[in-house]
């Protein structure tokens, strides 16, 4: 049975990500200790939330350095939502903060205008469609590869990562007439801006996909 460690630093909705997981079998283990996130096989960053206050509920537990040295030796880590976020170099919310540094790029804030300069609801809360980014055709090979180009998923977020490289674009959204990175990748390191245990049927296709990565 495939183990996927889930980390629990205070900003989480933990259960829904949980239940997700064990709908196909899967054994989890939602904790806050450093020595469990080492001993991971896989690696789920839930958040919601500020950014500044997620990074520090890391730091304080002391996860920032182990969660950092699983990912860089290949240990596969999914983040979601404002996991997602914190998995970039920095972010601009309530000031300049550091992230974990594991995709390149920045987290900014989604625009107050669309791109017609008309305004429009911040923070994006809808279902939206998933696209192909980075050069991709489709979702072959990642961990969306059970998703139709067109999908759509839940997102509730008021900030947007920017990757620094268009390779690491694995799925973009549209809001407000402009595209929205909606997945990142680089490595074995995959975010998600949208909460694929809130998704539906095409939500647990991404969960077991990740599974079978693993």
């Amino acid at each position: 049975m495939k183990k996927v460690t889930i980390i629990d630093y205070g900003l989480s909705n933990l259960l829904s990500v949980q239940h997700a997981f064990a709908h196909f079998g899967a054994e989890t283990l939602v904790t806050g200790r450093a020595e469990d996130v080492l001993a991971a096989d896989a690696l789920v960053l839930p958040g919601v939330g500020a950014f500044k206050d997620g990074m520090a509920g890391l730091e304080k537990l002391g996860l920032i350095e182990p969660i950092c040295q699983k990912a860089t030796a290949g240990t596969p880590l999914l983040g979601i939502c404002l996991g997602m976020q914190m998995l970039f170099d920095e972010s601009e919310e309530f000031g300049l903060n550091k992230g974990l540094g594991l995709i390149p790029g920045r987290v900014v804030k989604i625009p107050a205008v669309d791109a017609q300069g008309n305004p429009q609801r911040v923070p994006h809360i809808s279902w939206n469609p998933l696209y192909p980014a980075g050069g991709r055709a489709d979702f072959g090979g990642t961990v969306l590869a059970g998703v139709k180009p067109g999908e759509e998923c839940y997102f509730i977020h008021s900030y947007e990562a920017k990757p620094a490289e268009d390779t690491d674009r694995l799925a973009d959204t549209v809001y407000g007439g402009r595209n929205v990175c909606a997945a990142a990748a680089h490595g074995a390191v995959v975010g998600c801006q949208f909460h694929p245990e809130k998704s539906g049927e095409v939500g647990l296709r991404i969960i077991e996909q990740y599974l079978a990565l693993i």
